[in-house]
């Protein structure tokens, strides 16, 4: 076997596979690693040490080597782990680069880096800017920012030096697409990502929920649209012409956020979005500074949909993506 080779995606299935023969903990370690192989910077059947990949313990690195060895594939994954990029695949590609990273999280809400550890780590993948993406306090399970501590944390960023740090907010949008924070207190920040938090299980038809998120005038992205999670939650669903032409008409983006278990938008929507001409922005979702470089998954996703550059808002320099903002309102 081999002309076979196992990749990362492949062990990642397989191990999801196994997970669901298993109980106990032979079970939560097959998940962990399903989930893990997405962030493996290198195809495994290329590492000489297994147990130095995330999530991989001697037990797993058996099992993993004789999967390589025997060329061993897994079948088609079902729909709740389909078309995800792995880190690994994405970094094989030829990327283009970007400005900066429009979605990221501080320890001001839920993130473990601090404002100058995100911003110094920026600068070292020679940034010009990021936008700090904190999330807002109606998302309850998190330590959110209200509009006093918005005014707060703007005082921390002014002081960041070497690289220019976007005043932004990941606003929690309520089913009807309506925010947590003041419009006065929107008014002063250069971005404003919307997302849906609650509710993301609903089978029927969430297309009107969408129109009334886009319809929102202090929201300019529209984050983690369809809310999925890999081997968790399939996200809501939508007549996605009419939500991206939506959005088109309105000048509003939407994003590919590449946290690895997110990928949301995926390929296939991002196709959808190229054909309607909506404005696409790219996000880490980082909550910790070396989670920057998942961005290699929201490009190579762009990359794959032939999402033209004129319309991926990390290619813009911060003055235009701000004038846009501003217009957008």
């Amino acid at each position: 076997m081999d002309d076979v080779v196992v990749t990362n995606a492949h062990i990642a299935e397989l191990c999801a596979v196994e997970a669901e023969r298993h109980e106990g903990n032979k079970a939560k370690a097959f998940k962990r690693a399903s989930r893990k192989a997405f962030t493996w910077p290198m195809e495994a059947a290329t590492v000489e040490e297994l147990t130095e990949l995330d999530g991989v313990g001697p037990f797993l690195s058996r099992v993993i080597a004789e999967w390589i060895a025997e060329g061993t594939t897994p079948d088609e994954p079902p729909p709740l782990r389909r078309d995800f990029i792995t880190f690994a695949e994405a970094r094989a590609m030829k990327r283009f680069g970007v400005r900066g990273d429009l979605q990221m999280h501080s320890t001001w809400s839920d993130g473990g880096s601090s404002i100058d550890e995100m911003a110094d780590a920026a600068k070292a993948r020679g940034y010009e800017y990021i936008a700090m993406t904190d999330h807002s306090h109606g998302l309850r399970i998190v330590k959110g920012l209200d509009e006093a501590a918005l005014d707060r944390q703007a005082g921390e960023i002014a002081k960041v030096e070497g690289i220019r740090v976007l005043r932004s907010i990941e606003m929690n949008l309520s089913p009807s697409g309506e925010g947590d924070l003041e419009p006065s207190a929107l008014a002063k920040l250069d971005l404003v990502l919307g997302s849906f938090h609650s509710q993301l299980r609903k089978k029927e038809d969430q297309t009107e929920r969408y129109l009334a998120a886009i319809a929102n005038p202090h929201v300019h992205v529209h984050a983690h649209p369809r809310g999925r999670i890999y081997n968790y939650r399939m996200g809501l669903s939508a007549d996605w012409p009419r939500v991206f032409a939506a959005a088109a008409e309105a000048d509003k983006a939407l994003e590919i956020d590449c946290y690895p278990d997110r990928q949301d938008l995926n390929v296939d929507l991002l196709r959808i979005a190229r054909k309607e001409g909506v404005r696409i922005s790219i996000g880490t979702d980082s909550h910790w500074h070396p989670q920057l470089e998942w961005i290699d998954i929201g490009i190579a996703a762009a990359i794959k949909a032939r999402i033209p550059r004129d319309r991926i808002l990390n290619l813009m320099s911060a003055d235009d993506l701000c004038e846009w903002a501003a217009a957008a309102r």
